[in-house]
């Protein structure tokens, strides 16, 4: 589903909001209350007393002087406050569609409000403009009263607003507002005087002396004079940028000061560039004007053009804030704010400049957020909230966004039922996004959620994200729709944010790559990218200066399938050897430090230290060189190596003195890392096989059992080891001739939670074609697989899947045994890990020998794949276990697997045996047990009879002919 399209259209033109109008009207008179309300949330799982909580609401209440109105319940606080004063709006007879003004409306509301900016009222209203005008009271000589152009234009938002319905390009081109505001003034000229070709406006008439003793009054006392750093960027990129100090007196304008330094005699020539950062900081950008500045005065209003300048490019200060600047500047945080009357200033360092500048790219982002710049990088996959360290994928995405002034990124996510999904995933189609409003969301703010189909959530839908970002105009740049899907809503958000990142990473380190290098870039990524609208929106200001960049930002070039090569060298790891080393998907905490070595003298100069730092193995979350040695490395031990200089611009951003780190680099010099390995957390097993694997190990399982039971039209199944019923929950999603399934596990934990996924699943099959519809009942039963029972014989298939490697290998065999002597299935699926593909897992070295096999095996340095293993076999290991079981209980037995093949080493990833049932025993001695064995069948509990009762309303329930039991009995 396009959302682009209308919302174009919508909003090509800037509108007043429904607030922003109340407000015009009655200003201060105009009360909001805003209030927490709870509404109540339907149970996902009838039948169960399990208390759930709603999404926190808001309701707003306006008050105005005649009337008072109540908005309805939103999620944000501005919501609701937008919808009461639309309610407001609509109880006056006002029409937001007819209020937007016109070009020719937008023009003399502009004149209106420079007017009132020059009004006696203004000069004491609460307003950083305000400030400026009174500051400019203080000017001497000819400058006094003089306000510049320049500061009008960036202090008043009413007035740019205004400017960009008269002409849209000025959201390119800011400093257009320039003229708008000249060419206001010249039409008020019984108020204000402005001299052509000068950016200057001031009074005809002097303020009276009680309004300018009424404002200075307002003023709290302040220094004598203020102090603070700034940053002059040359426009030659021959000279450095360095770092001057604003003097100003209590008495004086910063701008003059800053005027001086840039070489002008008259301040109102200083232009001001857009903020930096945050919206709200007062980090700007300040450079001059022409000497005559040509305001084109005789154009149209709806034509009018931006002047080029007559002085070279200033590369480096243009990358910073995305708009032209020309000839030297100064970067400096200083302004007046609406907190209060006194001047802000905040020092502007040699660092922070360097950090500004390595933001301009989403994996510079991603390194201020983790305070590692010379160790992290931007993750290759995003790996849940509990194991991503730094700055969220969309929190970085929007962070991109808001840099290169362009929309906040939208997206939409489409929840796929589980019938579609599994579907999808066994055809390997790219899914179609549904155009149910139900089950799409736009995300337009940072913190907001997804809101999908209750229903559809307790059915376990899957999820796919697509991002869209748009320029400031409204034309689309770029979509990214990966056909991936996830079993929550929030790791689609963020991998489809990560993709979009990934991309920008790569692109903008090189924007002159070759059409046929681009196009593969893109579809790696899954990108469609409109080429004209990104180069004029986003690489515009990095082009200037791309050079720099690939220099600054890139480092190596990345490889599309994410392998970099080492290029750390004189490694030196020390400390004995604890055993416990890091494998892919492990997470690591170490303590490094990074410093500048000059070659031959060894100086050192440290630049960055951490003594905790997390990060997961095998993600791409720190530079190459460092996994790489981190890799040789076992807990408790340290490493040291050297590296080749990175960027310079990283080096100076992480510097902790920067007078020391440019002499460094005077000279030859390298890196030298210093780490320790602090911990090794290991991976979780699942997640270590989806690395690899797609689909996941456990769907091949599941895949693997269905195509049996298609084969041999069973009818019932019993899974041993059923834990919390992932395997029974997943054979729901397929059409298959089962009737009875079974699940039997000792922990009731896990039980409790199979019983409210099956209920859940089940109670919810109303449709017709659902592919759980034949399931007539579930049985769950609580006690050891080792253990028999007569209930569980005469299945027609029984899977035991990865279960054996968490038992001793004696029980193990001692489960085959009671289950091929005893239960006596048709078909007995077994799969455990194959110890051998652990070298894949992991990214061991197995030692070659030609001897004695269990030397072999003793040899080997890999690692379980799971704490909680007891043993894992190799193939031959396996095959003996399985066939003497099926020689000795008459079975025949057959060797398979999944993930990896068969001949190819070493082999499957999970190894498979299937035992085949050739006939019936002539004697079945073990049902004479069956009157001992139901002493230990009496039920422990019925299910959802108090706590978790599963049986609806207390009792059985047909539905659809089907009747539906849930037991849970112990052996």
């Amino acid at each position: 589903m396009e959302t682009g399209g209308s919302l174009v259209q919508a909003i090509r033109k800037p509108t007043l909001t429904p607030k922003a109008i109340i407000h015009q009207k009655f200003g201060s008179k105009a009360s909001y209350t805003v209030e927490e309300v709870e509404e109540p949330t339907q149970n996902g799982c009838p039948g169960l007393a399990i208390l759930q909580k709603g999404p926190c609401l808001y309701r707003c209440s306006l008050e105005l002087p005649d009337f008072t109105v109540v908005s309805g319940s939103f999620k944000k606080k501005k919501d609701a406050e937008q919808s009461a004063a639309q309610i407001a709006l609509e109880k006056l007879g006002i029409n937001l569609s007819s209020d937007n003004p016109t070009a020719e409306e937008a023009w003399r509301e502009l004149i209106a409000r420079v007017k009132y900016i020059f009004s006696n009222e203004f000069l004491s209203a609460l307003h950083p403009l305000s400030s400026h005008f009174k500051a400019a009271l203080r000017r001497v000589g000819d400058l006094n009263a003089s306000v510049p152009a320049s500061v009008i234009a960036i202090c008043d938002g009413k007035l740019n607003n205004l400017c960009k319905i008269i002409n849209p390009t000025v959201e390119s081109h800011p400093l257009l507002v320039l003229s708008y505001i000249m060419r206001a003034a010249a039409g008020l000229p019984e108020l204000v005087v402005s001299a052509e070709g000068q950016l200057s406006i001031w009074r005809k008439d002097p303020y009276p002396p009680n309004v300018i003793e009424s404002s200075i009054s307002q003023q709290s006392d302040v220094a004598e004079s203020i102090t603070t750093t700034a940053i002059y960027i040359p426009c030659s990129p021959e000279k450095a940028v360095e770092p001057v100090i604003l003097n100003i007196s209590s008495t004086g304008y910063y701008l003059d000061v800053i005027g001086q330094i840039l070489g002008l005699s008259d301040a109102n020539m200083v232009l001001i560039s857009r903020t930096i950062g945050k919206a709200s900081s007062e980090t700007r950008l300040y450079f001059a004007a022409p000497k005559s500045y040509p305001l084109d005065m005789s154009s149209d209003l709806l034509n009018a053009k931006v002047v080029p300048f007559g002085g070279p490019l200033n590369a480096k200060a243009s990358s910073l804030c995305g708009q032209d600047i020309y000839g030297d500047s100064i970067l400096a945080s200083i302004g007046y704010t609406w907190k209060g009357q006194d001047i802000f200033h905040e020092d502007v360092t040699l660092q922070s400049y360097y950090r500004m500048l390595i933001s301009k790219i989403p994996s510079g982002v991603y390194k201020l957020s983790r305070e590692a710049i010379l160790a992290a990088e931007l993750p290759l996959t995003f790996t849940t909230k509990t194991n991503w360290k730094g700055s969220f994928p969309r929190e970085i995405l929007s962070s991109f966004c808001r840099q290169y002034r362009l929309l906040e990124p939208v997206f939409c996510v489409s929840s796929i039922p589980l019938k579609a999904s599994s579907e999808l995933s066994r055809s390997n189609n790219k899914p179609e996004v549904s155009e149910s409003a139900e089950q799409e969301r736009e995300y337009a703010n940072e913190n907001e959620s997804v809101d999908v189909d209750p229903k559809l959530a307790v059915l376990g839908s899957s999820f796919t994200c697509e991002v869209k970002i748009y320029a400031k105009c409204q034309d689309l740049i770029l979509e990214c729709a990966p056909d991936v899907l996830y079993k929550k809503q929030n790791d689609a958000v963020q991998s489809a944010s990560l993709k979009v990142l990934s991309w920008l990473n790569a692109y903008l380190k090189d924007t002159y790559m070759s059409l046929e290098k681009e196009k593969q870039l893109a579809n790696v990524f899954d990108i469609k990218f409109y080429r004209q609208i990104f180069f004029k929106e986003v690489v515009k200001c990095l082009s200037v200066c791309n050079c720099q960049h690939n220099e600054t930002l890139g480092g190596k070039e990345p490889e599309l399938n994410g392998v970099v090569e080492n290029d750390a060298s004189y490694i030196n790891i020390e400390g004995t050897d604890s055993g416990l080393c890091p494998s892919n998907g492990s997470l690591l905490c170490v303590c490094y430090s990074v410093s500048l070595v000059t070659k031959g003298e060894l100086q050192k100069e440290l630049l960055e230290s951490i003594e905790e730092f997390e990060f997961e193995m095998g993600t791409g979350a720190v530079i190459p060189c460092l996994e790489a040695v981190v890799s040789q490395m076992s807990v408790g031990q340290s490493a040291c190596f050297y590296t080749e200089l990175p960027p310079e611009d990283l080096v100076l951003a992480a510097a902790k003195d920067l007078a020391n780190a440019l002499a460094f680099l005077t000279s030859p010099c390298c890196l030298e890392y210093s780490i320790i390995l602090l911990q090794v957390t290991e991976p979780p097993e699942d997640r270590m096989e989806q690395a690899l694997f797609n689909p996941p190990l456990s769907k091949q399982r599941v895949e693997y059992a269905v195509q049996h039971i298609k084969e041999f039209c069973a009818t019932s199944l019993v899974d041993f080891g059923c834990g919390s019923g992932s395997l029974l929950e997943s054979l729901l999603e397929y059409p298959t001739s089962l009737e009875t399934i079974a699940g039997v596990d000792i922990s009731q934990k896990s039980l409790s939670r199979a019983a409210k996924v099956l209920h859940s699943k089940l109670v919810m099959k109303s449709d017709f074609d659902a592919p759980c519809r034949s399931i007539k009942s579930a049985i769950l039963f609580d006690g050891s697989i080792t253990d028999f029972d007569s209930r569980l014989c005469e299945f027609d298939l029984a899977t035991c899947l990865e279960v054996i490697e968490h038992m001793e290998e004696e029980q193990a065999s001692l489960f085959g045994d009671i289950v091929l002597s005893s239960f006596r299935p048709r078909i007995l699926i077994v799969s455990t890990p194959n110890y051998e593909y652990n070298v894949v897992l992991q990214k061991s070295n197995l030692t070659s020998h030609e001897d004695d096999p269990e030397e072999k095996i003793q040899s080997q340095s890999c690692k379980f794949r799971n704490h909680d293993h007891k043993f894992e076999w190799t193939r031959e290991q396996f095959q003996h276990w399985a066939s003497e079981l099926a020689v000795r209980h008459k079975y025949r037995v057959e060797f398979s697997g999944v993930g990896g093949a068969v001949d190819l080493e070493p082999g499957f990833a999970s190894q498979i045996a299937v035992f085949r049932r050739v006939f019936l025993p002539e004697d079945d001695d073990s049902l004479k047990d069956e009157n001992s064995a139901s002493e230990l069948g009496k039920p422990i509990q019925e299910l959802l009879s108090t706590t978790i009762k599963m049986r609806l309303d207390n009792r059985s329930r047909s539905m659809n002919n089907t009747t539906i039991f849930y037991r849970w009995k112990s052996i």
